[in-house]
């Protein structure tokens, strides 16, 4: 593969954290847009460093990558709603970005790891949230055509009950789900309806940060519901996600094309019926194959 240009810096806020690096290949192959969400736990200690070599692998494959900084907690003035806007704001500063670098946009779809996946799914849909609610979509704009979780924490009131990561989820929330039942809400793709686009969701069975059964049990729901995700599992840990050369990692990129390609395809997800998942409880095994 072709060496990837360095990145290109775009400030959307006046906070350090406030930046997105555009990755432009030097020839363009594809017209999927990944828009790269990194994880940690939505902690401070974690940060655009981790997408970086996805974004440098993706464009070294004639792939246009976005990859998003944004606030977080424990140190980084994060937390919700902060981390939940800079997301928001993040994204839809994309259109400006290709339009400036003279980049036809294209299918936007996210690319989020662990706490990544959680924040990637929420942005898909910011439309389905009410008028004035941190991150609403503008009218007359667009967020995400797609999501690939990468052991994605999807269901941020499992993620609670379950206390990963010393309860992050709750630390990110700054109060209980009884206290603040509007922000859980708001914050908490499993609690509202599914957004109407399509979902990949890859989870190792080896997972020791995400146990694959939180994936299991928001998979096994969302396709009892009818929505419209493809769950894979595989052989392997929590990180083989974000290490290109890695077989899982080689499935991101596999899914990202699938997803784009559909979009770029014409098909229209907002077009899709939305889903509410079923209230459920841990499986331990996987949904069916459909």
């Amino acid at each position: 593969m072709p060496p990837a240009a360095q990145p290109v810096l775009h400030v959307y806020g006046r906070h350090a954290s406030q930046y997105a690096e555009l990755w432009l290949p030097e020839t363009r192959l594809h017209d999927v847009v990944a828009v790269i969400v990194h994880g940690g736990f939505w902690r401070q200690a974690y940060g655009a460093e981790l997408g970086r070599p996805l974004a440098a692998d993706l464009a070294a494959r004639g792939i246009v990558a976005w990859n998003l900084e944004y606030r977080r907690m424990a140190g980084g003035d994060g937390g919700y709603p902060e981390t939940f806007m800079d997301v928001a704001t993040g994204i839809d500063a994309l259109g400006a970005a290709l339009a400036q670098a003279g980049i036809e946009d294209g299918p936007r779809i996210g690319i989020g790891h662990s706490a990544g996946g959680h924040l990637a799914l929420w942005a898909a849909g910011r439309s389905l949230l009410p008028a004035g609610a941190p991150g609403a979509l503008p009218e007359g704009s667009r967020s995400l055509d797609g999501v690939v979780s990468q052991a994605g924490v999807l269901d941020l009131g499992l993620a609670h009950r379950l206390s990963l990561g010393n309860d992050a989820a709750g630390e990110l929330m700054g109060c209980s789900p009884e206290s603040g039942a509007a922000a859980w809400l708001a914050a908490d793709p499993a609690a509202r309806d599914l957004p109407a686009v399509p979902l990949v969701m890859l989870h190792g069975r080896a997972d020791a940060d995400v146990p694959v059964e939180l994936a299991r049990s928001f998979a096994s729901r969302a396709v009892a519901a009818g929505a419209r995700v493809d769950y894979r599992e595989y052989d392997g840990d929590h990180y083989g996600l974000i290490s290109p050369g890695d077989p899982a990692w080689e499935a991101t990129v596999e899914a990202l094309l699938e997803v784009g390609g559909g979009a770029a395809r014409g098909e229209e997800p907002h077009k899709l019926p939305l889903y509410r998942l079923p209230t459920g409880i841990l499986k331990s095994s996987p949904p069916e194959k459909r």
